[in-house]
């Protein structure tokens, strides 16, 4: 079965389903996308990955456990999304130590967490793809009237940029606030390690950018 390389489009809010986010896969040489619905912690520690200028004063789950894999010489090769069975996706994390290839079984959300911190490619297979993948329009109008398995997507997000993690709150109180007085926020926030109201900082930032 040939394999279909894919990026991280954005993570947006699920309004079908209470406190669950979507994550977006787009296949590298197409214009399908994958939707696959992640929990909130997940999606936090896959958007603090994404966005670098947020750096957790204590490191996270996934954090901790690049650092072991450091120590140990344990590196993840890539991450392939094999499996899907009742709208669940199955992933393997491919690691390698002294030349030695091992198969290791993860959650998607937590494979790709993964991935993002060893930079490694993420795949899936043609036929996942064919079954799964839509085409998702970016009409805001669009998004109110259509759904895909019970995921409706807020909008995609720019590759690279920082998604909200915060269902539900309002972004405008930081509209009036200065860059200056953003940059401060952000770093109370991380101090704090406050990281949904940091991701939330960051995206009034970039927008100004």
């Amino acid at each position: 079965m040939s394999l279909v390389r894919l990026k991280i489009k954005g993570i947006s809010y699920s309004q079908t389903q209470n406190g669950a986010y979507a994550l977006i896969l787009n296949e590298v040489d197409g214009d399908r996308k994958l939707p696959i619905v992640i929990g909130a912690f997940e999606a936090q520690s896959i958007a603090i990955a994404l966005e670098k200028e947020i750096k957790p004063p204590r490191p996270l789950t996934h954090d901790l456990f690049k650092n072991f894999a450091d120590r140990f010489a344990i590196v993840v090769k890539q991450v392939i999304i094999h499996k899907l069975v009742d709208g669940v996706f199955y992933s393997s994390i491919i690691c390698e130590r002294d030349k030695v290839e091992e198969i290791v079984d993860a959650r998607t959300s937590d494979a790709i967490a993964l991935a993002l911190r060893f930079d490694a490619p993420i795949f899936t297979y043609k036929t996942i793809l064919d079954k799964a993948g839509i085409f998702l329009k970016f009409s805001s109008k669009e998004n109110e009237e259509n759904d895909d398995d019970s995921i409706v997507v807020d909008e995609i997000l720019q590759e690279g940029e920082t998604v909200e993690i915060e269902s539900g709150a309002s972004s405008q109180g930081y509209r009036e606030l200065t860059l200056e007085e953003l940059h401060k926020e952000l770093d109370k926030a991380v101090a704090n390690e406050d990281y949904e109201k940091a991701a939330k900082v960051r995206d009034e930032i970039s927008k100004r950018k």
